[in-house]
Protein backbone atom coordinates (compact mmCIF):
# COMPACT_ATOMS: atom_id res chain seq x y z
CA UNK A 1 0.00 0.00 0.00
CA UNK A 2 1.38 3.37 -0.96
CA UNK A 3 0.38 6.82 0.32
CA UNK A 4 -2.32 7.31 -2.33
CA UNK A 5 -3.92 3.98 -1.47
CA UNK A 6 -3.75 4.87 2.23
CA UNK A 7 -5.52 8.17 1.53
CA UNK A 8 -8.23 6.30 -0.41
CA UNK A 9 -8.73 3.84 2.47
CA UNK A 10 -9.04 6.68 4.98
CA UNK A 11 -11.33 8.59 2.60
CA UNK A 12 -13.71 5.63 2.71
CA UNK A 13 -14.06 6.16 6.47
CA UNK A 14 -13.98 9.98 6.56
CA UNK A 15 -16.13 10.65 3.52
CA UNK A 16 -13.96 13.01 1.47
CA UNK A 17 -10.61 12.54 -0.22
CA UNK A 18 -9.41 16.07 0.65
CA UNK A 19 -10.06 15.54 4.39
CA UNK A 20 -8.39 12.14 4.27
CA UNK A 21 -5.32 13.52 2.49
CA UNK A 22 -5.02 16.32 5.06
CA UNK A 23 -5.41 13.84 7.92
CA UNK A 24 -2.79 11.42 6.57
CA UNK A 25 -0.35 14.27 5.86
CA UNK A 26 -0.87 15.75 9.34
CA UNK A 27 -0.32 12.40 11.11
CA UNK A 28 2.79 11.55 9.09
CA UNK A 29 4.21 15.05 9.53
CA UNK A 30 3.68 14.96 13.31
CA UNK A 31 5.30 11.53 13.56
CA UNK A 32 8.33 12.46 11.44
CA UNK A 33 8.89 15.73 13.32
CA UNK A 34 8.72 13.97 16.69
CA UNK A 35 11.17 11.23 15.69
CA UNK A 36 13.61 13.75 14.18
CA UNK A 37 13.49 15.69 17.46
CA UNK A 38 14.50 12.50 19.31
CA UNK A 39 11.11 11.72 20.82
CA UNK A 40 9.50 8.31 20.84
CA UNK A 41 6.18 7.95 18.98
CA UNK A 42 4.19 5.15 20.56
CA UNK A 43 0.81 4.17 19.11
CA UNK A 44 -0.98 1.67 21.35
CA UNK A 45 -1.61 -1.62 19.56
CA UNK A 46 0.35 -0.54 16.48
CA UNK A 47 3.96 0.08 17.44
CA UNK A 48 6.76 2.44 18.38
CA UNK A 49 8.92 4.71 16.22
CA UNK A 50 12.10 6.10 17.72
CA UNK A 51 15.43 7.63 16.77
CA UNK A 52 18.41 5.35 17.43
CA UNK A 53 22.09 6.30 17.35
CA UNK A 54 24.43 3.86 15.62
CA UNK A 55 28.08 4.04 16.64
CA UNK A 56 30.91 4.38 14.16
CA UNK A 57 32.45 1.09 13.07
CA UNK A 58 34.69 -0.64 10.59
CA UNK A 59 32.99 -2.38 7.64
CA UNK A 60 34.17 -4.20 4.52
CA UNK A 61 33.68 -3.10 0.92
CA UNK A 62 32.17 -6.20 -0.74
CA UNK A 63 33.74 -5.43 -4.16
CA UNK A 64 37.33 -4.89 -3.07
CA UNK A 65 37.42 -6.49 0.38
CA UNK A 66 38.98 -3.30 1.74
CA UNK A 67 38.11 -2.22 5.31
CA UNK A 68 36.19 1.04 5.38
CA UNK A 69 35.36 3.36 8.28
CA UNK A 70 31.62 3.99 8.68
CA UNK A 71 30.68 7.17 10.56
CA UNK A 72 28.18 7.20 13.40
CA UNK A 73 24.64 7.88 12.26
CA UNK A 74 21.06 8.15 13.45
CA UNK A 75 18.30 5.94 12.07
CA UNK A 76 14.59 5.50 12.67
CA UNK A 77 13.54 2.21 14.26
CA UNK A 78 10.03 0.76 14.19
CA UNK A 79 9.03 -1.93 16.66
CA UNK A 80 5.55 -3.36 16.12
CA UNK A 81 3.21 -3.52 19.11
CA UNK A 82 1.87 -6.78 20.53
CA UNK A 83 -1.59 -6.31 18.98
CA UNK A 84 -0.07 -5.77 15.54
CA UNK A 85 2.22 -8.82 15.95
CA UNK A 86 -0.73 -10.99 16.99
CA UNK A 87 -2.77 -9.95 13.94
CA UNK A 88 0.11 -10.57 11.51
CA UNK A 89 1.02 -13.96 13.00
CA UNK A 90 -2.59 -15.13 12.98
CA UNK A 91 -2.85 -15.51 16.77
CA UNK A 92 -5.76 -13.03 16.67
CA UNK A 93 -8.27 -12.60 13.89
CA UNK A 94 -8.70 -9.28 12.14
CA UNK A 95 -12.13 -7.81 12.95
CA UNK A 96 -14.47 -7.44 9.99
CA UNK A 97 -15.42 -3.90 10.99
CA UNK A 98 -14.01 -1.30 13.33
CA UNK A 99 -10.40 -0.60 14.25
CA UNK A 100 -7.88 -3.39 13.74
CA UNK A 101 -5.75 -2.43 16.76
CA UNK A 102 -6.74 -1.82 20.36
CA UNK A 103 -7.76 1.65 21.41
CA UNK A 104 -5.47 3.66 23.64
CA UNK A 105 -6.31 3.62 27.36
CA UNK A 106 -8.58 6.43 28.55
CA UNK A 107 -6.62 9.58 29.33
CA UNK A 108 -3.47 8.53 27.48
CA UNK A 109 -4.15 10.78 24.50
CA UNK A 110 -3.73 14.04 26.42
CA UNK A 111 -0.29 15.62 26.42
CA UNK A 112 0.23 16.49 30.06
CA UNK A 113 3.05 16.56 32.55
CA UNK A 114 3.80 12.84 32.21
CA UNK A 115 4.17 13.05 28.42
CA UNK A 116 6.65 15.92 28.72
CA UNK A 117 8.68 14.19 31.43
CA UNK A 118 8.67 10.74 29.80
CA UNK A 119 11.72 11.06 27.45
CA UNK A 120 14.17 12.01 30.21
CA UNK A 121 12.69 9.79 32.90
CA UNK A 122 14.20 6.41 33.70
CA UNK A 123 11.92 3.60 34.77
CA UNK A 124 12.93 1.52 37.75
CA UNK A 125 11.65 -1.84 38.81
CA UNK A 126 9.20 -1.78 41.69
CA UNK A 127 10.35 -5.17 42.99
CA UNK A 128 12.55 -5.40 46.05
CA UNK A 129 15.28 -7.96 46.42
CA UNK A 130 14.98 -10.78 48.92
CA UNK A 131 17.92 -9.45 50.94
CA UNK A 132 16.18 -6.18 51.79
CA UNK A 133 14.44 -6.19 55.15
CA UNK A 134 10.82 -5.02 55.14
CA UNK A 135 10.13 -1.84 57.06
CA UNK A 136 7.21 -1.16 59.39
CA UNK A 137 5.53 1.08 56.82
CA UNK A 138 5.74 -1.59 54.12
CA UNK A 139 4.08 -4.85 55.23
CA UNK A 140 5.10 -8.05 53.49
CA UNK A 141 2.39 -9.52 51.29
CA UNK A 142 2.60 -13.28 51.12
CA UNK A 143 -0.29 -13.61 48.66
CA UNK A 144 1.60 -11.80 45.90
CA UNK A 145 4.61 -14.06 46.41
CA UNK A 146 2.37 -17.11 45.98
CA UNK A 147 0.88 -15.63 42.83
CA UNK A 148 4.31 -14.92 41.40
CA UNK A 149 5.59 -18.44 42.09
CA UNK A 150 2.46 -20.02 40.61
CA UNK A 151 2.92 -17.87 37.50
CA UNK A 152 6.53 -19.06 37.23
CA UNK A 153 5.42 -22.68 37.61
CA UNK A 154 2.83 -22.25 34.87
CA UNK A 155 5.35 -20.75 32.45
CA UNK A 156 7.93 -23.46 33.13
CA UNK A 157 5.27 -26.16 32.75
CA UNK A 158 4.22 -24.65 29.43
CA UNK A 159 7.85 -24.54 28.30
CA UNK A 160 8.34 -28.23 29.18
CA UNK A 161 5.39 -29.43 27.10
CA UNK A 162 6.41 -31.11 23.88
CA UNK A 163 4.61 -30.60 20.63
CA UNK A 164 3.58 -33.54 18.46
CA UNK A 165 6.33 -32.60 16.00
CA UNK A 166 9.04 -32.93 18.64
CA UNK A 167 7.54 -36.11 20.07
CA UNK A 168 7.78 -37.80 16.67
CA UNK A 169 11.49 -36.99 16.44
CA UNK A 170 12.44 -39.10 19.47
CA UNK A 171 14.12 -42.41 18.78
CA UNK A 172 12.66 -45.79 19.84
CA UNK A 173 15.47 -46.21 22.39
CA UNK A 174 14.50 -42.98 24.10
CA UNK A 175 10.84 -44.01 24.12
CA UNK A 176 11.72 -47.32 25.73
CA UNK A 177 13.70 -45.66 28.50
CA UNK A 178 10.84 -43.26 29.16
CA UNK A 179 8.36 -46.11 29.49
CA UNK A 180 10.56 -48.10 31.86
CA UNK A 181 11.42 -45.13 34.06
CA UNK A 182 7.81 -43.95 34.37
Amino acid sequence: MNKGQLVEAVAGQLGSRAAAEDAVDAVLDAMVRAVVAGERVQVTGFGTLEKVERAGRMARNPQTGERVRVKKTSVARFRPGQGFKDLVSGAKKLPKSGPATAKAPKGSLTAGKSAAAAPGRKRTAAKRTATEAPTASMPVKKATARKATSAVKKTTAAAKKTTPATAKKTTPAKRATRRTSA
